[in-house]
């Protein structure tokens, strides 16, 4: 790890996978099944963490990969837009 890397990045990296993709499925699917607008703000916390985590990945990725996130991420903003209106 580079010293200009930030600390929660170096325990990011030390995560396993697998369960980082099913805690982010359930937080997923609790956002898309809470009623009202309790679900859209789940969403959103969970997009801004992602927008966070792409700023910071962003130099590494190849364009094809920021592109599916790109849309990814639109797509799960407009689902929590949606849900809060």
């Amino acid at each position: 790890m580079e010293r200009t890397q930030s600390p929660v990045l170096g325990r990011l990296a030390r995560l396993n996978p697998t369960a980082v993709f099913l805690a982010a499925l359930v937080l997923v699917l609790v956002g898309l099944f809470a009623p009202g607008p309790a679900g859209g703000v789940l969403l959103l916390a969970l997009a801004g963490l992602l927008v966070w985590l792409m700023t910071v990945t962003w130099p590494v990725q190849r364009p094809t990969t920021r592109l599916l996130r790109l849309l990814m991420l639109t797509l799960l903003i407009a689902v929590a837009l949606v849900k809060l209106l």
